[in-house]
């Protein structure tokens, strides 16, 4: 399909967009005119309630966001991960917390099951995955953060099936979800190479979901233990082979870093409209405070890193849409990770700068965003474990065991 040229213009800014599809325009048109008009009006209420009402979900999958990547054949968009990041950041520019729940169904849940999962259940999943049901990606436990696979959830195989026990930590989108990507290990003697995923419905006899996490940003996303006490699995229910767990979770953390990536340059664009539009209209010493170079300069600043983070972002998805893997992203979705998430703090601090006193009310959005940005640099790998991973790769010391985990 022929490259388009859109221009897009936001707080007074008039950018120049080469490159996208017409499909990725219309996408990208979509989301915002919807996060706009339908999204924005709820933000403050879902912030202070911390919670992500139903029908506001429902809304998400009836425009297709729940599923963008799943295949047409399972009723799905048929679309790529450059169109799921392209979502992602702009629902980030609006509220990051929404923007996360779609970034956990598509880029991770949806992720493993395309990749990895039998025919038989991409059948079973696959279309409720696109039409109304919710997933959640069970890793992190208590013991393992950045060591993301220590793992103690065992799997004891029990005849045809598997037998789960343990407890995951702050598991996005448990509130709301009705399977479960499970890591667990059947094989402890082997190590990470034991590790084995499972997909886990919700009413399971064993599994429950404890209650949602008080967190300082990123408030309507829920964050929840999920506990495993003898839940039976079939085998059928398995990813892949047993032992395939380790790689599952590479693969698709490091898709997942492209949608964090996009989560980080959407908030960071959603602070400097904000930042710019006050800058416009707030009047000091006669004058609007956006003639003044103390004003403009930093906020040039911020609009020149977030043109930069987003096509590190740009280029990850394009590269992972082409069908490069573990390890040709890992150290690209790192760069992507890690740079955009460190705009999306400067940006947030900056545009509460901007707004001085009224900045650090709850009056004015951006103290949200800056709220929001604090996660950015410690889900989906910390930034110090980012670099390891990249110094790794430019320095060719081969294939590291810490990939870094924190929300799932």
């Amino acid at each position: 399909m022929e490259a388009s040229s859109g221009r897009i213009r936001r707080a007074g800014l008039l950018e120049e967009r080469t490159g996208l599809l017409e499909e990725e325009e219309a996408l990208l048109d979509t989301v915002r005119r919807w996060a706009d008009e339908k999204l924005r009006p709820r933000v403050a209420r879902m912030d202070r309630e911390a919670l992500m009402p139903r029908d506001l979900v429902d809304e998400l999958f009836a425009l297709g966001l729940m599923g963008i990547q799943i295949p047409d054949r399972h009723d799905g968009g048929g679309g790529s991960v450059f169109m799921s990041a392209l979502a992602i950041a702009e629902l980030a520019r609006v509220d990051p917390a929404v923007a996360v729940c779609v970034d956990v169904q598509n880029v991770l849940v949806n992720t493993a099951l395309i990749r990895w999962g039998s025919p038989a259940q991409q059948e079973q999943y696959l279309p409720r995955l696109a039409r109304d049901l919710v997933g959640a990606y069970a890793l992190t436990e208590s013991e393992s953060g950045s060591d993301a696979f220590a793992l103690r959830a065992r799997a004891r195989r029990d005849g045809g099936d598997y037998v789960l026990d343990g407890r995951k930590i702050r598991t996005t989108n448990a509130r709301e979800a009705g399977v479960f990507v499970v890591f667990a290990n059947a094989s402890p003697e082997h190590g990470v190479y034991g590790i084995s995923a499972f997909l886990v419905p919700r009413d399971a006899p064993g599994l429950a979901v404890g209650p949602n996490e008080e967190k300082l940003g990123i408030r309507a996303s829920s964050t929840c233990e999920v506990r495993f006490d003898g839940v039976r699995v079939p085998r059928d229910h398995m990813l892949g082979e047993e032992g395939d767990g380790y790689d599952i979770a590479v693969d698709t953390l490091n898709i997942g870093r492209i949608g964090i990536g996009a989560q980080m340059t959407g908030l960071a664009t959603g602070a400097l409209d904000a930042a710019v539009e006050y800058a416009q209209e707030r009047r000091q010493f006669g004058q609007s405070i956006a003639a003044f170079q103390g004003v403009q300069f930093p906020l040039a600043q911020v609009a020149t890193e977030i043109e930069a983070a987003r096509l590190l972002v740009y280029d990850a998805a394009r590269l992972a849409d082409g069908g490069a893997r573990v390890p040709e992203l890992l150290s690209r979705c790192a760069m992507a990770k890690y740079f955009a998430s460190q705009v999306a703090e400067r940006a947030a601090a900056q545009a509460v700068r901007t707004f001085g006193g009224n900045g650090f009310s709850t009056a004015y959005p951006v103290e949200k965003f800056y709220r929001d940005a604090m996660i950015g640099q410690i889900y989906e790998g910390t930034s110090n474990i980012l670099l390891r991973t990249i110094a790794g790769r430019m320095l060719e010391t081969g294939r590291s065991r810490t990939t870094g985990g924190g929300r799932k």
